[in-house]
């Protein structure tokens, strides 16, 4: 009996204060949705960490006037070095050649470019990206190199726009949570204020706190579900709709994302809208009502 009559006054607490619930769902819908999209940010950012450093190479770009034996003494000290994964050399007209599969789209830029103008290189792959410092100092006493370069600062900097990105996600996130906490809050006054004599009554009688309390928390808990749903749906649609089919050509620089993650800010989501609207009803009451 006791269930049924808080799970009617939930309804019937809902409905009464339609307009205020509608907007504390819309609410948190947003809240939860940029941080549902922070925290994807966030393990795409680290997936793609993964795969792009494990593809990373450093290039040792060699002076334009380098000896055979020079080259060939670089080529054993590459190979024969603990830090190395593997070592390919590449000559100007190999360089060449992958100059104009880069820029085949500008012919005229091509056209321009012979294989004197490139230098040559040797592309090392790490075994381990962390250790560039060490391999540098290794090898950058050798008078046949004129540069060397780190693909990882490079990629680097764009993880960095990433992370800004990821940053200002969650700013707007918790902006958003905030101004979900106070509807929550002006809801549940709103609600205990419309029950107050029935409030005083029970109290009265003898009811419990929880009991009091149960009905306007569970309000509470429902919106935030509600919410967390809406939320959800909308990474959901947006991951369909945006990444997998209109910013399809993205996946040439990002990493896919996994529907497995997605699936999983459901109950993420669910978590937390249920948690914070629970908590912040739960404390809104202890000092409206004094129970």
């Amino acid at each position: 009996m006791r269930v049924k009559y808080v799970l009617n006054e939930v309804l019937v607490g809902l409905w009464r204060n339609v307009t205020m619930t509608v907007a504390m769902i819309i609410t948190m819908s947003v809240s939860l949705t940029m941080l549902g999209a922070s925290v994807l940010m966030y393990m795409q950012v680290d997936r793609m960490k993964d795969f792009y450093y494990g593809e990373i190479e450093v290039s040792i770009f060699l002076v334009d006037n380098a000896e055979a034996g020079q080259v060939a003494a670089l080529e054993e000290k590459l190979k024969s070095n603990p830090l190395v994964k593997e070592s390919k050399h590449e000559t100007k007209e190999e360089a060449l050649e992958r100059f104009k599969v880069l820029y085949q789209d500008s012919p005229d830029f091509v056209n321009a470019v012979n294989a004197d103008s490139l230098p040559e290189s040797f592309r090392v792959k790490l075994k381990n990206p962390e250790d560039y410092e060490k391999f540098a100092q290794d090898v950058k006493g050798d008078a046949v190199i004129q540069r060397i370069i780190d693909q990882r600062e490079l990629l680097q900097k764009v993880f960095n726009i990433f992370n800004s990105v990821q940053l200002m996600s969650l700013v707007v996130a918790a902006v958003m949570a905030f101004a979900a906490l106070l509807l929550v809050g002006n809801t549940i006054q709103v609600a205990a204020y419309s029950k107050r004599r029935e409030v005083a009554v029970m109290k009265l009688v003898g009811a419990s706190n929880w009991f009091i309390q149960a009905p306007f928390v569970l309000e509470a808990v429902v919106a935030g579900l509600i919410g967390a749903i809406l939320g959800f749906g909308a990474l959901f649609i947006g991951k369909i709709v945006l990444l997998d089919n209109k910013l399809q050509a993205l996946t040439a620089i990002l990493t896919p994302v996994p529907n497995g993650n997605v699936v999983l800010m459901l109950p993420l989501l669910a978590g937390v809208g249920a948690v914070v609207s629970a908590g912040t009803a739960w404390i809104t009451l202890r000092f409206y009502l004094k129970v």
